[in-house]
């Protein structure tokens, strides 16, 4: 009887750290939501629902991370944001950005001020001069403002890379975008150097400084020249940066990602899918997030355009 007891109270005491590891690995779980936006512009450019999906398949053997993509510009229903870890939005911007529409910025601030991280993607930074825009510095550090920033198609050169999480594995590159650069950050800082205050730790990653005829325009629009982007020649710009808010949270601005096929470049596609991870709070491998994109795979889930 003695044995049977023994070997019950065994049996018992399995089961219960069974389903004590089970639900342990539920509860690290980070679920990470990509909101992409309608489709925009051209054939191959901003297609935001292909490139989010994309980046929902490299991520999807992450261990510790749940992805989500939701499309058109929104999520259908909102109840999935009570459990979100972060919250990230690839979409046109200005006034048809999402987090603009209806509602939705009391819905961000809400999930934001229980420490939900933040970021966007490309057009996805800005916002206008007067909507949203104390929102994203204090959510993400800082925007794309129009007439202030600019948006030139340029190659700028990462050659030097910081020692953070996001760039593990992340070889220095160079490649075609339409990279946005003299953002509107917060306290009025140029933003390519490390910063704190009260509120936030701003961590800038991509660093690259545009020549004289980058700053020079033409710019995609308004075509340019700037007199105070040409007044900052040999400054550095940001083009990546991270911030770590007194909330607990986490942002992020990327103002890359333009062009659909720059996705097929490994160091571009790692050290965004390095800082999706590190935005919902999930662990970065030691040689960052691994991942493979095929020709075919990179032009799955395109928009259906007009061809222009």
């Amino acid at each position: 009887m003695k044995f049977h007891i023994r070997a019950f109270n065994l049996f018992l005491s399995v089961v219960v750290f069974s389903l004590l590891a089970v639900l342990t690995q539920a509860e690290d779980v980070k679920k990470l939501i990509l909101i992409a936006g309608k489709p925009s512009h051209p054939p191959m450019m901003h297609e935001f629902r292909a490139g989010s999906l994309l980046l929902e398949k490299c991520l999807q053997d992450v261990k510790g991370l749940k992805v989500e993509v939701h499309d058109n510009g929104w999520v259908k229903d909102e109840s999935t944001f009570s459990d979100a870890d972060a919250i990230v939005i690839y979409a046109d911007g200005s006034g048809k950005h999402p987090a603009l529409q209806g509602d939705h910025l009391a819905t961000l601030e809400k999930l934001i001020k229980r420490g939900v991280g933040f970021g966007g993607m490309h057009y996805g930074v800005e916002v206008p001069a007067d909507k949203g825009n104390e929102e994203f510095i204090a959510w993400m550090g800082g925007h794309y403002e129009h007439e202030f920033s600019c948006n030139p198609i340029w190659a700028p050169r990462f050659d030097s890379l910081p020692k953070h999480p996001v760039t593990r594995g992340v070889l220095p590159f160079s490649i075609s975008d339409e990279w946005y650069f003299n953002m509107r950050f917060l306290d009025g800082i140029a933003g390519n150097q490390p910063y704190q205050n009260r509120d936030l730790k701003f961590t800038p990653i991509l660093v690259a400084q545009p020549s004289d005829d980058v700053r020079d325009g033409p710019y995609v629009y308004p075509k340019g020249p700037y007199d105070h982007i040409v007044a900052s020649k040999d400054r550095a710009e940001t083009m990546l940066w991270l911030v770590e808010r007194s909330d607990g949270g986490r942002g992020f601005g990327f103002t890359g990602g333009h062009f659909h096929l720059n996705w097929g470049n490994e160091s571009f596609r790692k050290v965004v899918l390095n800082t999706l991870n590190w935005v919902a709070k999930n662990d970065i491998p030691e040689n960052g997030i691994e991942s493979e994109v095929s020709e075919y795979e990179l032009r799955q889930n395109l928009d259906l355009k007009d061809k222009k």
